[in-house]
């Protein structure tokens, strides 16, 4: 009887293991100038590689972006926002001026739901197009 519980403990740990990773949603965002709202003449063009895992609410991302007017002055996640809309910064990228940047940040419930539901954009901002100069709405 001791080897049945032993083996349905073992199996029971080994199905949360594996389950553990796949709570993790892998969402990207393509940037460029057209996206903005408005809309401006840049030729920049960037991508956003992010991840968010469910289970401990992290949201980590590689944003990779070339070709601005000048050096990018910020970074932000912002939402919520439908493509075509413009919102509020939800979660700042920090040390933005220069590609490629990477970074972490827990979520709210809330900001998942929103993230997860397609409404957040990644936006770079320069001097010169200081509402922002490429944008991504992120997408799974």
């Amino acid at each position: 009887m001791p080897n049945k519980t032993l083996l349905a403990t073992l199996t029971l740990g080994a199905a949360i293991a594996f389950a553990g990773p796949a709570l993790a949603e892998k969402l990207k965002a393509t940037l460029d100038s057209k996206s903005e709202v408005p809309p401006n003449t840049s030729a920049a063009t960037g991508t956003a590689d992010i991840n968010y895992d469910a289970a401990t609410k992290k949201l980590t991302w590689k944003v990779t972006y070339s070709g601005l007017s000048g050096p990018a002055t910020a970074a932000h996640f912002h939402g919520p926002a439908d493509a075509g809309k413009n919102s509020g910064v939800a979660v700042a990228i920090p040390n933005a001026g220069s590609s490629p940047v990477e970074g972490s940040a827990t979520l709210t419930d809330a900001q998942a739901a929103d993230l997860l539901a397609g409404k957040y954009y990644v936006n770079i901002h320069t001097a010169a197009n200081p509402g922002g100069e490429i944008r991504g709405q992120v997408t799974k």
